[in-house]
């Protein structure tokens, strides 16, 4: 064959099309690879669009990838304002959809394919010899049936949203808890817009310590300004709220120190009934609403119309059955970034900038990059999946040295595990602590009210 006859590219499958799985395929396109995008949803961002009503953390200036941002300005975009902060809704609308739309990447992209498993060519997970040079196959579903993909690489960026964490303390849902799903929402429902009517002039519990349970936390409180009706208890596995007031004005990232500050001020000001060290246990159905028992405590529970649970995501690893994995076994995430990220250990200490080499798996090309990288642990920053797929396409076109380089300065996450910004009032010790302000012997509420 002569030498002048050009190899075909290396066709790399990037799974989902959200900010980071975006990013990869601007990089991969501009390294001579040939991405091919799968997304579940309907839209690229499908899963950003869910959260289309939170404000993110991080100006514009943060959330732009620059391969991405080159393959824009070549097709006329007009950059957001550098210092505002987006919406979900923003990022999706005006980066995400020019993104797909107006570049190249259009030509890549695949909408409503759900993906149901990857594996190699010709080889179970247990065989080995020749696997490396063997390609992917990737199997997904679509309005035609199944169809089927083979790759040289693949790089999963499906994130977490979809997979919550249940509501059981033990990391198993709580006894009762699927039966009541009608009644329980995850994440960071749209309380003060789409989802108002379910928790207007209602009683509404809220599991967790992250962000996701502030910022649900301070929209119901808002909503409450508007609905005097409504009643918000707050259900903290730990004993310490101050743990999540962050960093305040020491936050690099000052809409997430402002979250925290204006958080401390409505623990401090008795409108939110606080229930720390709640473990969940089972969740029960009682009239029209359900009533939440925590472990421990004999007799401990609280009566509420709505729960909300945001106890953080874990990875969907279902799909990936025939792919070997190498995982870090309490985080699920690669094992070079569990000692940057262990919750164990910190909050949100600051995670050094990592790429190829940290998120390389046992089986040769194929990667996890963004959320779903951290596996089961929080505080990811959208500009450290952009890192990630920067390298990682430099090391699958070849240059090991671009892809070991370094090229992002990382703003410090917070001051979590040292003096609390607000103390709040300390709770009395004791098996079962007392609420703040203390309530009702059936719970928040007299009782669940009817919908």
């Amino acid at each position: 064959m002569p030498d002048s006859i050009t190899p075909p590219k290396k066709k790399v499958a990037v799974i989902g099309a959200g900010p980071v799985g975006l990013a990869a395929a601007a990089h991969l396109l501009e390294r001579g690879l040939e991405p091919v995008v799968i997304e579940a949803g309907p839209t690229v961002g499908h899963a950003v669009r869910q959260w289309s009503h939170v404000r993110m953390f991080s100006p514009w200036e943060y959330n732009i990838d620059k391969a991405a941002e080159r393959l824009l300005t070549q097709a006329g975009w007009n950059r957001p304002q550098p210092d505002h902060y987006p919406t979900g809704a923003e990022l999706a609308e005006q980066y995400l959809e020019p993104l797909a739309t107006r570049t190249p990447l259009k030509d890549h992209i695949r909408t409503q394919s759900l993906v149901t498993a990857i594996g190699r060519v010709g080889f179970d997970k247990v065989k080995t010899r020749g696997r490396d040079v063997a390609p992917f196959e990737i199997r997904y579903q679509n309005g035609k049936g199944p169809e089927v993909l083979r790759a040289d690489a693949v790089i999963d960026a499906t994130g977490t949203w979809f997979s919550p964490n249940p509501a059981g303390a033990n990391g198993l849902p709580a006894l009762g808890e699927r039966e009541t799903h009608d009644r329980i929402a995850y994440g960071m429902p749209d309380v003060l817009g789409r989802d108002r009517p379910s928790y207007a002039g209602r009683c509404v519990a809220v599991l967790g310590g992250g962000h996701s349970a502030v910022g649900t936390l301070l929209d119901l409180a808002k909503l409450k300004e508007q609905e005097p009706a409504t009643q918000i208890v707050w259900l903290l596995r730990g004993e310490t709220p101050e743990k999540s007031f962050g960093g305040g004005a020491a936050d690099q990232l000052s809409a997430r120190g402002a979250l925290g500050t204006a958080f401390a001020a409505l623990v401090a000001s008795g409108r939110v009934t606080i229930e720390s060290g709640f473990r969940v246990n089972r969740i029960a159905r009682e009239g029209d609403g359900i009533v939440v028992s925590g472990a421990g405590c004999p007799g401990r529970h609280v009566a509420v119309d709505e729960l909300v649970v945001s106890t953080g995501f874990r990875p969907d690893l279902d799909f990936l059955r025939e792919i070997r994995l190498s995982l870090y076994p309490a985080l699920e995430c690669p094992p070079a970034l569990a000692p940057l990220i262990d919750p164990n250990e910190h909050s949100c200490g600051s995670v050094r900038p990592h790429g190829a080499r940290e998120l390389a798996q046992p089986e040769a090309g194929f990667y996890f990059a963004g959320m779903k990288s951290y596996g089961r642990a929080p505080t990811f920053l959208m500009m450290t999946g952009y890192e990630q797929v920067r390298s990682i396409a430099a090391e699958l076109a070849g240059d090991h040295d671009a892809a070991r380089r370094v090229e992002l300065l990382l703003p410090e996450t917070g001051v979590c595990n040292g003096a609390p910004v607000s103390a709040a009032p300390a709770t009395a010790a004791g098996c079962c602590p007392p609420a703040k302000p203390a309530p009702a012997a059936s719970g928040c509420c007299a009782g669940p009210k009817a919908s």
